[in-house]
């Protein structure tokens, strides 16, 4: 990949896989010179919208032709798409439009061009025939954004130096393969695996909306060879009817991360899919993606299996207090700094994840320092108590955050899925098995967990569920 501008990447992808299909959507193809042809096609439509240089323009939509073709297109002006979850409200969408500072030109799918303010443009211009021609680089590829879970999203602009570098390195001589795009491409495992899968001659398959029975037949119709899970994705696979039946023979690679995985759920999966090379990754959207690589054999390691894999090559960190910045002792939890090339930001990045790393170099994720439960100054994270909730044997899920309270500041409460257990059977289930002040005090039953577009689970709509609101 010799290309300095990342708005030229779709005319090299073309000039080398002219006629390979490039992306698949609903059984519908497009090669690598039709992307191309529809970059071109988005450049002129934005330039004709009035979009210049170093603007951002927000992008609605699912993965698919448009979405690459703006993300691709835009760049051509030195501007940049900023792709947003499309299943937002517009009240919504003009939040983090409005944080991005973005224009008033958005491109939007069809389903939902009605939730956007001001100029919109679809599907339909990249078949007029209108081509952009000329360049102009900018400074920043894409802008993408946090997941807001505790908070206002944050936009993270990605300097297009950065991002080609990170495309470059994994930039392989393997050979042709296809592989499978069911995350957003809003999020950043979306973005960063499909462009990647593109810049090696890969043929994407995206699905648009996750659906275990549809990518089964999607996985067994177009050979998968490679996928990115959550875990809530993987287990709602493993739990289909048609399951058992699928022919998933091709599928060689499964990397999963975004969310924590379970050591029963990791153990099933190895087990039903032995052919599979299962490998975690661990990141976040202002390291580009993963820091960390985990091996297949990792995945049935009894210990390692719930770690997240080592740094890779060129990675620098530090695990520290978070309240005094002081190195942690090695093997302790503490929060990670991060320095790298692949970082969008200059120097070490905090990154809010508390980790620990054992004397073999194995991280081991311990949470978010956001999601840290603080009961009358004794701090914890929610991950020590749903692993001695998850334990008892009639417990199918359970998510644990901290409750606001007048006297404790928070207490802790827990939301459970499970099938004939009493709150008071769990209490009594974690009596000896955690100190006393991480004993659940407020218990909750569910049918589900709420979680967020990406799979991770919705802290904020737990606290509401457990406070009853």
């Amino acid at each position: 990949m010799g290309v300095g501008h990342f708005g030229l990447l779709a005319d090299e992808w073309a000039s080398s896989w002219s006629d390979r299909p490039a992306l698949i959507v609903d059984d519908r193809q497009w090669t690598y010179a039709e992307l191309a042809v529809a970059a071109r096609a988005m450049a002129a439509a934005l330039d004709g919208a009035g979009v210049r240089r170093g603007e951002r323009v927000p992008l609605i939509d699912t993965g698919g032709v448009l979405a690459f073709a703006t993300v691709l297109g835009a760049t051509r002006l030195g501007a940049a798409a900023a792709p947003m979850n499309p299943r937002l409200t517009v009240d919504e969408l003009r939040v983090l439009a409005e944080l991005a500072g973005a224009t008033k030109v958005a491109v939007a799918g069809d389903a939902y061009r009605h939730n956007v303010d001001g100029t919109v443009l679809g599907i339909e211009i990249l078949s007029t025939g209108a081509e952009h021609q000329e360049t102009v680089a900018g400074d920043e590829a894409v802008v993408l954004f946090t997941s807001g879970t505790t908070g206002l999203p944050k936009p993270v602009p990605v300097p297009s130096s950065t991002l080609l570098l990170r495309l470059a390195s994994y930039v392989t001589s393997s050979a042709h393969q296809v592989r499978l795009m069911c995350v957003p491409i809003h999020h950043v495992g979306g973005l960063i695996g499909g462009l990647v899968c593109l810049a090696n001659g890969h043929t994407l398959v995206v699905q648009p909306r996750f659906d275990a029975g549809e990518w089964l037949r999607i996985v067994e119709k177009h050979r998968v060879a490679l996928t990115f899970l959550v875990p809530t994705m993987l287990a709602r696979i493993l739990d289909h009817p048609d399951f058992a039946t699928a022919d998933l023979s091709s599928l060689q690679v499964v990397t999963y991360g975004a969310a924590p995985m379970t050591d029963e759920l990791i153990a099933r999966a190895t087990e039903a899919m032995p052919h599979v090379g299962f490998v975690n990754t661990f990141g976040q959207t202002e390291t580009l993606g993963g820091i960390t690589l985990s091996m297949p054999d990792d995945a049935k390691h009894p210990v390692r299996r719930t770690s997240v894999g080592k740094l890779l090559p060129g990675t620098q960190v530090r695990v520290v207090q978070p309240d005094t910045g002081a190195d942690v002792a090695p093997g302790d939890v503490g929060e990670l700094y991060v320095l790298s090339s692949q970082n969008v930001v200059d120097g070490w990045l905090r990154t809010g994840d508390l980790v620990r790393i054992d004397e073999d170099d194995y991280v081991y994720p311990a949470g978010r320092l956001a999601d840290t439960i603080n009961r009358g100054g004794e701090k914890f994270g929610p991950i020590e108590v749903e692993t001695v909730l998850r334990q008892h044997p009639q417990v199918r899920d359970v998510a644990v955050a901290g409750v606001p309270d007048p006297e404790l500041n928070e207490r802790v409460g827990a939301l459970v899925v499970a099938d004939g257990v009493t709150a008071e059977d769990l209490k009594v289930w974690c009596t000896g098995r955690i100190a006393t002040y991480k004993k659940p005090e407020r218990i909750m039953f569910a049918t589900e967990i709420p979680l967020t577009d990406l799979g991770k689970v919705d802290r904020k709509a737990v606290i509401r569920q457990i406070q009853g609101a």
